[in-house]
């Protein structure tokens, strides 16, 4: 994929020395339907954690700042994270990222979904780094984007307000509007060589293999 359409508004960046400065929020989107799976992901308890608990532990790693969306989530009050609904309604998850980078106390976010129970520190980490100069860091597996396992700047905020006043879009269409650094497969299979990271529970099927998989990491 190319990068080469820049952001049309000024953008003021610094250096990140690293993640755990403080100079990164952490977003966690925790809104889905659960359609397909057939009860609220946020609530499913992995390892003895719900994948809320294990996404804010794992963020809250990288960030003093970790924020929670979801319209209907009651936080347990020992989790490092703040709680906010989505400020325009009705775009999904793009709305889910309005919302979370509305909230932010910084000025880039890493976004990433509930349901992906494996999030690998080290990629994270790798993707933080990345930020400065970009309007956002989204990695490219198996021939798609990852977009809800991404960083953001908050100036993106500027782009997708007029998307969900004209009735939502998908996050990836933002793309040709803004300034993105892509990550390749090769770039990350040095930190994640089976993509475990972009592993999402979206059915039965897809949690009897979460758990499978957290049983064999032990």
């Amino acid at each position: 994929p190319s990068a080469r359409n820049r952001c049309r508004w000024p953008v003021c960046f610094w250096l990140l020395p690293g993640a755990e400065t403080g100079e990164l929020s952490g977003v966690i989107l925790a809104g889905g339907k659960s359609r397909r799976l057939g009860r609220d992901k946020s609530h499913l308890t992995l390892g003895g954690e719900t994948l809320v608990a294990r996404a804010v532990r794992t963020l809250s790693a990288l960030s003093d700042d970790v924020v929670v969306v979801a319209n209907t989530l009651e936080l347990n009050g020992n989790l490092a994270a703040r709680l906010t609904g989505d400020v325009i309604a009705g775009g999904g998850a793009l709305s889910g990222l309005h919302a979370g980078l509305a909230a932010a106390r910084h000025e880039f976010a890493l976004v990433v979904a509930c349901d992906m129970p494996f999030l690998n520190l080290a990629l994270l980490r790798h993707i933080a780094s990345l930020a400065p100069g970009h309007d956002a860091v989204v990695p490219h597996w198996q021939g798609e984007f990852e977009p809800l396992h991404a960083v953001y700047s908050r100036q993106c905020i500027t782009v997708i307000e007029p998307v969900l006043r004209r009735g939502g879009g998908r996050i990836f269409e933002l793309y040709a509007a803004i300034h993105v650094r892509y990550l390749e497969p090769e770039e990350i299979a040095r930190f994640d060589p089976e993509g475990l990271s972009f592993f999402n529970i979206n059915s039965p099927e897809d949690w009897e293999r979460a758990q499978a998989i957290a049983a064999r990491e032990g």
